[in-house]
């Protein structure tokens, strides 16, 4: 009898084991939904699931989920390296509604075997509705890129950034448009100093009637360029602190324009700007902390237009 039981179990921890492997067999690199899809579908091309949660468990790491058509795919919660494609140039526009809940998307990756810790985000559509909190909430991981995609209608943040103290995290969004955003537009917390700081680039970004269009808290690093930073109201187009360190951001080729102050630098925090116009601000700067300039911008038109205070660079 004792001989039978252990064979009983031997069979069922090799039942377990084999089990695991076919599901880790399963996932696949690319995954598909769409908005007449079914979340117990393979997620494969013909047969595709119906939201983004569906698909990501079925989904290898580094793999990519596509969209087949437009739809609503839900919120999604990120543990692992992927890829969401909403589709673009002829295919879906992913939608994600994220009205009276936490985040639209949020990204937390803790795994040690996952090397690259990395998020795409590409030609989605997030809306909160007014009653959502933050659209994309970035938690945990090496880096996170945001493409051609809008957010819209958020009580508190449209990208949060909250820097572990393990890493150096990176924002990339490029071809993004942020919108009522009651807190910010863009918010970055480094919660490590420099060592870890977070480092933004941005190009070609729209933010506007949001609380600060970019707040860059806590030792942000980075680069904003060809942007628009607008209609902020009581908040800056963009305020740069110190926090745990200070914060130093170069902005190029830049409108900030409609916001209470164009520009707000924290003590010992510095913001370098080229070829920027900022106007029609109540303030064209609040400064504590520096903003050095390369002598080629336009500053007019502002309630009151402060100059910059930090040094000159080669204009170049």
């Amino acid at each position: 009898m004792s001989k039978f039981r252990f064979t009983i179990k031997v069979l069922a921890v090799t039942t377990f084991m084999l089990t695991c492997a076919m599901m880790a067999q399963a996932q696949a690199t690319r995954t598909w939904v769409s908005g007449v899809g079914d979340d117990v579908n393979p997620c494969s091309r013909t047969a595709p699931c119906k939201t983004y949660a569906g698909a990501i468990s079925k989904t290898a790491k580094d793999g990519e989920i596509s969209t087949l058509d437009p739809g609503g795919f839900g919120t999604i919660t990120i543990t692992k390296s992927i890829t969401i494609n909403g589709g673009g140039a002829g295919q879906g526009y992913g939608s994600i509604l994220a009205a009276g809940v936490a985040q639209g998307v949020l990204v937390n990756i803790t795994d040690p075997a996952d090397i690259r810790k990395t998020v795409r985000l590409n030609w989605l559509d997030i809306n909160g509705a007014s009653t959502g909190t933050n659209g994309v909430r970035f938690l945990s991981g090496n880096a996170l890129y945001i493409e051609n995609t809008n957010i819209d209608g958020f009580t508190g943040d449209g990208v949060n950034v909250i820097n572990n103290p393990v890493a150096v995290q990176n924002l990339i969004m490029r071809n993004v448009t942020i919108r009522n955003c009651a807190t910010n537009g863009v918010n970055i917390s480094n919660s490590a100093g420099t060592a870890n700081a977070t480092v933004l680039a941005l190009d070609n970004v729209m933010i506007t009637r949001s609380g600060n269009n970019i707040n860059a808290g806590n030792g942000a690093r980075g680069q904003i360029s060809n942007s628009y930073l607008g209609l902020s109201n009581p908040g800056s187009g963009i305020n740069a602190s110190q926090g745990t360190s200070p914060s130093q951001i170069a902005v190029n080729d830049t409108t900030i324009v409609g916001n209470a102050t164009g520009i707000t630098v924290g003590a010992n925090a510095r913001v370098q700007i080229a070829r920027c116009v900022i106007t029609s601000n109540g303030n064209a700067m609040a400064l504590t902390g520096f903003v050095d300039t390369g002598g080629n911008n336009t500053i007019m038109g502002n309630g009151t237009n402060q100059a910059p205070n930090g040094n000159p660079f080669p204009q170049n």
